[in-house]
């Protein structure tokens, strides 16, 4: 036992791979008509047409992909570089089942880290400090009293107005219901027809609602910013310090867009068709028991178009089938959007750029940082070289160049007898060792069957006298 431990302690040092069956599965998506959701949506945004749909004017609760708005205004007012302070009010609603990115009140935070705790683990208490930081600066740089207006046409007068109330008591206390209204105007101007919000962060309400047409167009024009696009794509986040939390990355958080990790799962439609997906850029998802689960994402088709793809309502029993049922959405968008529009401009498609989850089945053909086409181009294929040495010029007084040295051809034969023959000195050593390993068992095998011996032939006179008497 212990020379075969040793044995395969030596093996593995000497680098010899071991193997597990531990691949990924194939993982076909599932059907259209299997998907169970309330509705869905693909919106190719090139061509401003809805590919396919299933009760995308439905209303439904948007859980937090209502932070895809509050994104929007955020980087729209805010510089990202600026500091908020976590005040009570922007706490205070902040619910104990919430999904937070963990800032306390008091602590003073880069606009930029709450947009990523807005999008990565879908902060409610991020939302709200950026919803009241957007409010407090259009009081200060667009007052009731000035001309001036902000992104949307409005100044403090709009809030004053809207809400009844005074300015000292809307920055008081009811920032948080001055921002819904700013969402409000802000989806009817980019043609939301179904979406009513009261709050910044997606928190359950009846009158907090919107369609998964509207949340097509909301990801559509909040992807003009690219600091937007940026936010969605990243996989992960490390949060900076800050007055509160002393030490850099108090906080990792990651994206619950798992469609962003493994894009390939929506490379092939159900039946196995190509469906020319080129990228994910990335997407917000959204969870309350009364909404069921949903996600909107950013994608782009080999033929260059932008689309948009939002699932929604999917029931609690089937959460676990979300990333597959939002890839079946969008592999069968994209073929659609394809179909519509068969030509190449994306070199390459999803494929091509799978990240280490994918089946074997589904890796490239090729390196993709070399040639992200689906195709090695027929330029990069090297020509054969043909067995000519040029002769020297004439009176160059150069010496004829010897001839290149043929590539080593692979040698054939097991890893085992490869090692040996590339390893003389080593395999010699390890060789040794495990002759003496061996030597040592069959010394120590003798001589415990020695010291039995002596024991039975005692054991065998005693039995003898018993006999005897």
């Amino acid at each position: 036992m212990a020379a075969a431990l040793t044995v395969s302690c030596l093996l593995a040092a000497g680098g010899f791979a071991v193997s597990a069956d531990v691949g990924q599965p194939e993982l076909p998506v599932p059907a259209l008509s299997d998907v169970h959701c309330a509705s869905y949506c693909v919106y190719d945004k090139t061509t401003d047409m809805y590919v396919i749909s299933y009760n995308m004017n439905d209303k439904i609760y948007p859980a937090s992909q209502t932070k895809i708005m509050t994104c929007m205004l955020a980087l729209d007012y805010l510089d990202t570089s600026a500091k908020l302070t976590v005040s009570e009010t922007a706490m205070a609603t902040v619910t104990s089942d919430s999904s937070v990115m963990g800032v306390v009140v008091g602590e003073k935070v880069k606009v930029s880290e709450l947009l990523y705790g807005l999008i990565l683990p879908s902060g409610n208490d991020a939302a709200n400090v950026l919803a009241e930081g957007v409010i407090d600066l259009i009081f200060e740089k667009y007052p009731e009293t000035g001309t001036d207006v902000g992104p949307d046409g409005v100044n403090a007068q709009y809030f004053i107005t809207a809400l009844g109330d005074t300015r000292e008591n809307i920055l008081a206390s009811r920032k948080i219901e001055a921002f819904a209204l700013l969402m409000n105007l802000r989806a009817e101007a980019i043609g939301c027809t179904g979406t009513h919000f009261v709050n910044p962060s997606g928190l359950h309400d009846e009158n907090h609602y919107t369609t998964a047409r509207d949340l097509t167009q909301m990801i559509s024009v909040a992807g003009d910013n690219e600091d937007f696009k940026t936010l969605i794509s990243s996989p992960s986040h490390v949060f900076q310090a800050t007055n509160m939390h002393r030490a850099d990355a108090w906080a990792y958080v990651k994206s619950t867009d798992y469609l962003l990790f493994d894009p390939w799962l929506a490379a092939k439609t159900a039946n196995g068709t190509d469906s020319h997906l080129a990228a994910v850029i990335g997407g917000k998802t959204g969870t309350t028991s009364a909404a069921g689960k949903g996600v909107t994402i950013y994608t782009v088709n080999e033929n260059g178009h932008e689309l948009m793809i939002s699932i929604c309502g999917i029931p609690a029993e089937y959460y676990f089938y979300t990333t597959m049922y939002l890839a079946s959405v969008t592999a069968h968008g994209h073929l659609a959007c394809w179909e519509n529009d068969p030509v190449t401009v994306v070199p390459g498609t999803t494929g091509d750029y799978r990240t280490v989850n994918a089946p074997d089945s589904e890796q490239p053909q090729y390196d993709p940082l070399h040639y992200p086409g689906d195709e090695l181009p027929q330029a990069l294929i090297e020509p054969e070289a043909e067995d000519v040495t040029p002769a020297p010029e004439e009176g160059s007084g150069e010496a004829e160049p010897a001839p290149d040295t043929p590539e080593q051809q692979p040698e054939e034969g097991s890893p085992l007898i490869l090692f040996i023959k590339n390893n003389k000195k080593t395999s010699i050593l390890i060789g040794s060792i495990m002759a003496a390993i061996v030597i040592l068992n069959i010394v120590l095998l003798i001589r415990i069957n020695n010291m039995r011996r002596p024991k039975t032939r005692k054991a065998k006179v005693k039995k003898d006298n018993r006999i005897g008497l």
